[in-house]
């Protein structure tokens, strides 16, 4: 298929070019609360071809891109079609010059798990088996799960002369879980991992029914007001991918973000000015989930943040380009170290625990974060309430320099590190 591709871009005379060839074998499971209802084997290839148009504009130099998809079925003339209508359709992007991905180190990776160790149908066996474990309570069950045991083969070639490749593994999925009783509410629960994280799936099954049995059970909202909020698990990531945004080279080049080399960023307050840390202090690093990122840039685990200081910036080639700094791929994987408390010391002040919102996002432009509480955990000093109803609203710039990381710890979907975090006086919507 490639040679086909490759022959069309000969004759049409496109000079520059970057294909991704992905071959992807799975088991798929899928359950009606612990029957298998269905269960299938897959094995698919897809190319996807991205042409770049150079060309000027008012005397500027430009480089437009498009991408198309080619799959075995489709002939040459098919192929020419897709890649004629591309090229066109790059002649309409106005993007400033910029080199391509330079060939750095070409060779076929095969990325370490304990998933080559058994055959995919085995895996998911084993999955399926953590998946149900804690599934004991008739008060609290399963309803519906999906479970994805799968093997990727990416190859890439470029006409810059990249030639690489790799194979990797993981498992994902979702599930959700459901209580009747004394309420009917149902909670909606994702997973990933690179490898057989039978015990994680588990103790992530468990946490999501007793956190759905305590949804069925809450019935007040929250006062309006200030709290004391913690916030934990899958939610984790999403806080800190402000920190991530910000120092990815697309917003530096758009001035969306001021981030600096060497800048103590965690330091900074709503008005520019240097804020006196309190908390705990932000340590990130970037984790390279694959060798090679789709444009072939060599990808490594780099240090983001250290103590709060600003170490590097990270993003595609083209952006990277263009602000000056080295092309290191896109990272959606993140490791941070953790913190200075135990969630038991989080806990010994009133507060309020978020464990499950309706929709929970961070806008890395403004700060500002929030979503509606599904379910939380209200401690006035005396005792534990479970409430649901209102929402939270916050600023992590002006939060961030006291809010304390727990040291106890966790792995997520893409990241690993603290498994709360504790903010001081964050507004609240409720009752």
């Amino acid at each position: 298929m490639r040679d086909k591709v490759l022959a069309v871009l000969k004759k049409l005379g496109i000079d520059e070019y970057i294909i991704n060839e992905t071959q992807t074998r799975s088991a798929e499971m899928f359950f009606i609360k612990k029957t298998l209802d269905m269960k299938r084997i897959k094995d698919a290839r897809e190319m996807c071809v991205t042409v770049f148009r150079p060309f000027e504009s008012d005397g500027k130099k430009m480089k437009g891109s498009s991408q198309f998809h080619v799959y075995d079925q489709m002939t040459e003339e098919e192929i020419e079609k897709a890649v004629k209508s591309a090229y066109l359709a790059a002649s309409y992007v106005c993007n400033p010059d910029y080199a391509l991905q330079e060939m750095q180190k070409n060779e076929f990776v095969e990325m370490k798990s304990n998933l080559t160790g058994h055959t995919l149908e085995e895996s998911a066996k084993i999955m399926a088996e953590a998946l149900f474990a804690e599934d004991t309570d008739e008060k609290v069950f399963i309803n519906s799960a999906e479970l994805f045991v799968t093997e990727n083969t990416v190859k890439i070639y470029s006409s810059t002369g990249v030639d690489a490749g790799y194979r990797k593994y993981k498992v994902a999925g979702e599930f959700v879980a459901q209580c009747k009783e004394p309420q009917d509410v149902e909670t909606y629960q994702n997973f990933r991992y690179d490898g057989l994280e039978a015990e994680s799936l588990r103790k992530k099954v468990r946490r999501v029914l007793e956190i759905t049995l305590d949804r069925a059970r809450a019935k007040i909202a929250p006062k309006a007001g200030k709290y004391r909020v913690i916030i934990s698990d899958s939610y984790m990531k999403e806080i800190f991918s402000y920190y991530v945004d910000r120092a990815d080279a697309a917003y530096i080049y758009g001035e969306y973000s001021g981030y600096k080399i060497g800048d103590d960023v965690q330091a900074r307050s709503e008005d520019g000015s240097a804020a006196q840390i309190k908390g705990d202090r932000i340590t990130l690093d970037l984790v390279a989930e694959t060798p090679y990122s789709d444009e072939g840039t060599l990808m490594v685990d780099r240090k983001l943040m250290e103590a709060g200081v600003l170490k590097t910036y990270h993003g595609s080639v083209r952006f990277s380009r263009y602000i000056g700094s080295e092309p290191t791929g896109d990272y959606r994987s993140i490791r941070v170290e953790k913190g200075s408390r135990s969630v038991e010391e989080l806990k010994k002040e009133p507060y309020l625990h978020v464990v499950n919102f309706s929709d929970f996002q961070m806008d890395s432009f403004t700060g500002h974060f929030g979503g509606e509480i599904r379910l939380a955990y209200l401690y006035d000093g005396e005792k534990v309430t479970p409430v649901t109803g209102g929402s939270i609203n916050g600023d992590i710039i002006e939060l961030q320099a006291n809010m304390f990381f727990s040291e106890d710890t966790q792995v997520e979907d893409g990241y690993s590190g603290p498994l709360a975090v504790c903010f001081e006086g964050v507004p609240v919507a409720g009752a």
